[in-house]
């Protein structure tokens, strides 16, 4: 016998069209305009040498393009943001899984706990920048403190030293942005049954055990997730450099990254296309980047995710 005919599918009709329409039509607006368009623009002043006023009209084709892979500028930038990218990873990651395991315990305080590592997430970086610049400087509260205690030979010029200043934006990172890897952390153990972690301290497990062998595997997702935000985030770097170094960017400290390059090289420049075109290589930069880390690292759990965990 012939297999019954498969039922059609009904086709949208012009109601749910133009439902979908009108609610997705200003969200993609907003994207088309803020996102897309930008890109676009960036892409077509890379192709001049322009002043940033008026119609560019000094064609160099891919002149820019080829400064760009070409200066050595642009090479250490691109380096740092590679250091600061698995610097981040190694050093927030494991700060902030050890402190949400910490937390997601009940004890005495846990809120005020809470609330004081996510504080210095939600400061503004202006705020946080001027702060650590002020700290860090030779004569700062560091070094005051350092002398203090009797440990003046151990003060250092945190800032221009290229040896120190890439762990003193490290350390600057790490005490901003953990808060938000710990809330994150601590949401996604949320989603943990319970059950499973009273079964197995039933079973004789320890509290560490039960956190290697239950919580982190099941805590993978929401982990992989805050990588993610991390690695483009390292990659996009600009405000906390530019707001703490200063002059020291572009030479003696070693901190330059390719949004500081973008605007050393091309707003202070006055050269705008070039500008435009550092801009266009960091927006390829970070999509290659994310779509690899889509399609190898993200997949399996997007995937879950449209299956329904299936």
């Amino acid at each position: 016998m012939a297999p019954p005919p498969r039922p059609r599918r009904r086709g949208i009709g012009w109601a749910q069209r133009l439902e979908i329409a009108a609610l997705s039509g200003p969200a993609i607006l907003m994207f088309v305009g803020f996102v897309i368009f930008p890109v676009v623009m960036a892409a077509y002043y890379g192709f001049y040498r322009w002043k940033g006023y008026g119609k560019p009209t000094n064609f160099v084709g891919l002149d820019n393009y080829v400064t760009i892979l070409q200066d050595s500028g642009f090479h250490q930038a691109l380096w740092h943001n590679g250091q600061i990218v698995v610097l981040s990873l190694v050093l927030q990651g494991p700060v902030a899984v050890g402190l949400a395991l910490l937390l997601n315990r009940k004890m005495r305080g846990q809120s005020v706990i809470r609330v004081l590592i996510f504080v210095p997430y939600v400061i503004s970086e202006v705020i946080t920048g001027t702060a650590w610049a002020l700290m860090l400087q030779t004569n700062g509260a560091v070094n005051d403190v350092l002398r203090s205690i009797g440990l003046g030979g151990l003060a250092e010029d945190w800032l221009a030293n290229p040896r120190l200043a890439i762990w003193s934006l490290m350390l600057i990172l790490v005490w901003k942005y953990v808060g938000f890897a710990v809330i994150l952390f601590l949401a996604g153990m949320q989603n943990i049954p319970d059950e499973l972690s009273e079964a197995a301290a039933v079973d004789g497990a320890s509290f560490w055990q039960t956190q290697r062998h239950i919580t982190l595997p099941l805590l993978g997702p929401t982990i992989r997730i805050w990588a993610f935000l991390s690695i483009i985030g390292s990659l996009q770097l600009f405000d906390l450099v530019y707001i703490v170094w200063g002059q020291y960017v572009a030479s003696t400290a070693g901190t330059s990254t390719m949004a500081t390059y973008m605007v050393t090289e091309g707003r202070n420049a006055a050269n705008y296309g070039y500008g435009n075109a550092v801009a266009v290589v960091l927006f390829a930069i970070s999509l290659i980047i994310a779509l690899v880390y889509q399609r190898f690292v993200l997949r399996r759990d997007t995937e879950g995710a449209l299956t329904g965990g299936q």
